[in-house]
């Protein structure tokens, strides 16, 4: 019987080199197991080369190459239980060659009944390995009743080994891919669901809006971080969208999560993830906030909640652009831009060791804060037809037009709530109105509504209860934050110690952040 003869070591250093290249590329599964055999041939001739994957104790053939290689081969799948040899390729993890007595006394060929090879065939089983990860095993045949020698089987133990990488790393970059158009495609449709482009309207009236958008369009471009301010309802997250939608990563997830929607370990495992097994009652695997936003953009809102613990695995992420599962001690790269949002006090935060000061100087490279809707009634009325389109195709109900009078009314309200609240009233004005126009009638203004639920029970306020009335109001939209811009003293234009000492003279008690 005669053996193969291997080809020249420059030969082989170079389809080594080429194969270990070809793990890092994001290549799909099956492309990489063409040319990772095409490849292989070069090293040891074969007839037929085989690509077994493991699935639930079977061997199923995933690729094949080589004159044998046909719809039967192809179609082929074997028990393990059935082939102790193969099976002691996978357990001990090195590659072996079957000889004559192999084939007439042993467990026989895995192509038995499938193809007609003589007895004494050239044949040689790899394990397909990646780590802890059994994933298959490599078979090469040949005709001819030769032998493969023992330098052409350790090669091709170690492209087995290379190709087990390759595939490895195929298989979870096409699943994160999958990922990726999922979550892009389960994005719009909700944008869409819910009233289409969630984005600011371009048309703003207001000084104070045309340069903060200036200022938008201007950092979309960057990579930088940016911090966005304001207070509740005002549009950060549409903002966010904004800059999102004019960066070079448009097509690409735009992921959102709120720091305050979750406790602090639930929180862990939705910005990081976690590995399977990372703890009791982990089940599978399951990829965080960070691995769905590869590529796009993650939005933090009411990132002044964000844990401590987290803010430095956040900062660490910043710096070095990877991070670690929960469980699992292997770093995980991934490119995301960052955007963060606020409506809290970041500097008193820092002063009293409730933020990392290294994290907020890092996030607020590039601030943006967006004026309240009281400082810019100008907006009102492209803001309420814009919202009053989202909320036509949202109901399916046609667009409603408001008239002269009740845009009068819009625009001489307080706004406490901001464009959240312009949002509930023109939602209540679509249900209440009879016709196409949305007259003054069907402004149902909260504040208004109070007062006329007063006087309806023969009820006037004082001037002590419409002041602790008016200070709980802000203080609530302003979750308890007194000082700095747009803190409740700001607002309601007094000192903050004058606000304090009214407070506890009328007995308003500060809201605590929620």
């Amino acid at each position: 019987m005669t053996a193969v003869t291997p080809l020249r070591p420059v030969d082989l250093a170079r389809d080594l080199q080429e194969l270990a290249t070809l793990v890092g590329a994001e290549q799909a599964v099956d492309d990489v197991l063409r040319r990772g055999l095409d490849w292989l041939a070069r090293v040891a001739p074969y007839d037929l080369a085989t690509v077994f994957v493991l699935e639930q104790g079977r061997l199923v053939v995933r690729a094949a190459r080589g004159p044998l290689a046909d719809d039967r081969v192809r179609q082929h799948a074997l028990a393990l239980e059935q082939f102790p040899s193969l099976r002691e390729a996978l357990e001990t993890r090195r590659a072996r060659t079957f000889l004559e007595e192999d084939h007439r006394h042993g467990d026989g060929d895995p192509f038995d009944h499938v193809l007609d090879l003589p007895p004494g065939h050239a044949c040689l089983v790899a394990p397909l390995v990646a780590g802890d990860q059994s994933l298959g095993v490599l078979t090469l045949d040949r005709s001819v009743c030769e032998v493969y020698p023992p330098p052409v089987v350790n090669l091709v133990e170690v492209y087995a080994q290379l190709l087990a990488i390759a595939m490895q790393g195929a298989g979870k970059t096409l699943s994160l891919e999958r990922l990726h158009q999922q979550n892009h495609a389960h994005t719009r449709l909700l944008e869409e669901q819910l009233g289409g482009a969630p984005e600011l309207d371009p048309r703003m009236r207001s000084a104070e809006m045309q340069a903060l958008l200036r200022r938008a369009r201007q950092v979309a471009q960057a990579r930088t971080p940016v911090l966005i301010r304001g207070e509740p309802g005002s549009g950060k997250e549409r903002l966010a969208r904004t800059i999102h939608a004019w960066s070079a990563r448009a097509d690409r997830p735009f992921v959102s999560l709120s720091c305050a929607a979750l406790p602090d370990g639930a929180l862990e495992l939705e910005l990081f993830g976690h590995v399977e097994g990372a703890f009791a009652s982990a089940g599978r695997a399951r990829a965080g906030r960070l691995v769905v936003a590869n590529g796009g953009t993650l939005f933090l809102d009411e990132v002044s909640e964000l844990p401590l613990s987290l803010q430095t695995r956040l900062f660490r992420f910043l710096e070095d652009g990877e991070f670690e599962p929960v469980g699992s001690d292997r770093p995980v790269r991934v490119d995301v831009r960052l955007l963060a949002a606020t409506n809290a006090d970041l500097e008193a935060a820092v002063s009293d060791g409730r933020f990392r000061e290294d994290l907020f100087y890092l996030l607020d490279v590039f601030p943006l804060e967006i004026p309240p809707l009281r400082e810019r009634r100008e907006d009102v009325a492209v803001l309420a037809g814009a919202l009053l389109e989202e909320l036509g195709r949202r109901t399916g109900k046609a667009v409603r037009r408001l008239t002269p009078e009740a845009l009068a009314r819009l625009e001489a309200h307080e706004w406490p709530g901001n464009v959240r609240e312009l949002a509930n009233v023109l939602e209540r004005a679509l249900i209440l109105a009879p016709g196409e126009e949305l007259g003054p009638e069907v402004i149902d203004l909260p504040g208004r509504r109070r007062r006329e639920s007063r006087l309806r029970d023969g009820e006037l306020a004082t001037l002590a209860d419409a002041t602790r009335q008016h200070i709980a109001r802000v203080l609530q939209a302003t979750r308890g934050r007194i000082y700095g811009p747009g803190g409740a003293a700001d607002i309601l234009g007094l000192k903050p110690s004058t606000l304090q000492s009214k407070m506890k003279k009328l007995g308003v008690k500060r809201v605590s952040p929620s």
